[in-house]
């Protein structure tokens, strides 16, 4: 499979939520809500180019926020009909150069309590818990990760 990543464009707006959609899905029971990427607002995401994408047809997205110190991984989210082909991989490698490219030294990111599968995945590829705490309606498991070393002095 080609794991291509690019910009997000207009033309993406349906697929990108496609694919959120049929991602999340599988936990609006389990949550008994709707987790919060199904709701955002993907047409001003990609307009404002923090939307990535993967494969022809789009497969994976991925939202991605710069702060002044670091990069929120605000979504990642796989097709279930790419599941296993290192789709997810690929676009978290991606944030991780996206983030070097910015200069910003962590990703932070986090999960739903109940969506149990990502909290096994994200310390595999080296994210750290930093904090569970209620965010309104949700529930969530916080993460970070270092991308790069601060820049020394010389000292």
């Amino acid at each position: 499979m080609d794991h291509h990543i690019r910009p997000a464009t207009a033309a993406d707006a349906d697929a990108v939520k496609a694919v959120i959609d049929a991602a999340y899905r599988p936990y609006v029971a389990r949550i008994g809500l709707r987790p919060a990427p199904m709701d955002a607002d993907h047409t001003a995401d990609i307009a404002a180019g923090r939307v990535f994408v993967t494969g022809d047809p789009v497969v994976g997205a991925l939202v991605l926020v710069a702060e002044p110190d670091h990069l929120v991984l605000e979504n990642i989210a796989v097709h279930p009909d790419a599941h296993r082909q290192g789709v997810g991989r690929h676009l978290l490698t991606f944030a991780e150069t996206h983030a070097g490219a910015l200069g910003l030294p962590e990703i932070r990111l986090y999960t739903n309590a109940l969506m149990w599968e990502n909290q096994e995945i994200y310390p595999r590829y080296g994210y750290e818990e930093t904090e569970r705490r209620q965010d309104g309606q949700y529930d969530r498991v916080h993460y970070r990760k270092r991308v790069t070393e601060p820049a020394s002095d010389g000292r």
